[in-house]
């Protein structure tokens, strides 16, 4: 008695694998098996793609094939944390509030946001980053550099501001001058813990230094906790500004090199604060150290890597030459002057 192989609706044959080696579907009644077709080598392995409604967003698979070292597919599905962190990593912007959440999790949810670059898009990427930053405060970021590196500061100047917990903070070469909007910063409740500040060349004078203090001043506020404070290389700082520094009771650094101030006003330094005169150059003001820490520390070399990228397309194709005075001026732009140093420390 023959047997019959089973046919689909379309009157094709069926197949079945088994041990890594196909089989037309009943064979396995019959006396004389059926030779077996083998499709793919034993190292083959295949994912099942799926088709993206957007392929500009960043998504991953949920789940794919593999073939084993036995000859059979199998298959194997993310496990369901992940696709639950990606979920809420793909609609972080929506979420109400993060405080009270692990922070274990958080630091890979953030990352996961980060990959998706949830954090660069306009309106949204500061809802999504201040979600983290009120509920983990100095995590996300303990100290930030930003020397020299005024454009940042300029194009990113909101996210800067919702970075809470901070302990040191380095705009030294910004160019802020007396009325940025990081000036009155200073004074917020969110930069209570600021205890490393450096401010060298940020064009400053005593309105800027009386702006910065008062708080600490009247309120007994903002940057009370100060121990390091770099004012260098601000001439519009006088001996009045200084004055406005006495306010730093617990400071134990102080950098006015390459101010505006008098030799009298080191005396009163002194009995004020309670800091002696330094005559050699302190490590503390080197700069050496100064670092990005925090779960956002990659996020700034993002965004800075955007804004140029985004400053390069505008730019055409052939620059335009040089007038006499740029050149002239781009040339005295890198002659520097040098005061003696002026450093105060406790000792």
């Amino acid at each position: 008695m023959s047997y019959c192989p089973e046919v689909r609706e379309d009157g094709g044959p069926v197949y079945v694998r088994e041990n890594g080696k196909l089989f037309l579907a009943g064979s396995h009644l019959s006396n004389s098996r059926t030779r077996s077709v083998g499709l793919f080598s034993r190292a083959f392995s295949v994912e099942l793609c799926l088709k993206h409604e957007d392929a500009s967003r960043h998504k991953e698979k949920s789940f794919f094939f593999t073939y084993t070292e036995h000859g059979s597919l199998r298959y194997s599905a993310k496990p369901l944390f992940n696709l639950t962190l990606d979920f809420i990593a793909d609609n972080i912007q929506y979420v109400d509030s993060l405080i009270g959440f692990p922070e274990q999790i958080a630091e890979k949810l953030f990352t996961a946001a980060e990959v998706r670059q949830k954090f660069h898009r306009p309106g949204s990427g500061l809802k999504a980053l201040q979600k983290f930053t009120e509920a983990y405060g100095d995590l996300i970021l303990s100290s930030l550099c930003l020397r020299g590196r005024y454009l940042l500061v300029s194009e990113k100047l909101e996210e800067i501001q919702s970075f809470q917990g901070l302990r040191s903070l380095d705009l030294s070469y910004c160019k802020l001058g007396d009325e940025h909007e990081l000036i009155g910063h200073f004074t917020s409740e969110a930069l209570n813990s600021l205890q490393e500040l450096y401010l060298k060349d940020n064009c400053l004078s005593d309105t800027g230094i009386r702006r910065m203090t008062a708080p600490t001043r009247v309120l007994r506020k903002g940057l009370g906790n100060l121990t390091v404070l770099d004012l260098s290389d601000n001439q519009g700082i006088t001996d009045i500004g200084v004055t406005f520094l006495f306010v730093f009771k617990m400071l134990h650094f102080l950098d006015i090199s390459g101010t505006s101030i008098q030799d009298a006003t080191i005396g009163k330094i002194e009995k004020s604060i309670g800091l002696k005169h330094s005559k050699e150059q302190l490590t503390r003001f080197d700069h050496v150290n100064c670092t990005t820490e925090g779960w956002a520390e990659q996020l700034f070399n993002q965004w800075e890597k955007y804004i140029l990228s985004a400053i390069k397309s505008k730019r055409k194709d052939k620059a335009k030459p040089q007038t006499a005075a740029q050149t002239f001026c781009a040339y005295i732009d890198h002659i520097q002057f040098f005061k003696p140093s002026i450093l105060f420390c406790i000792t």
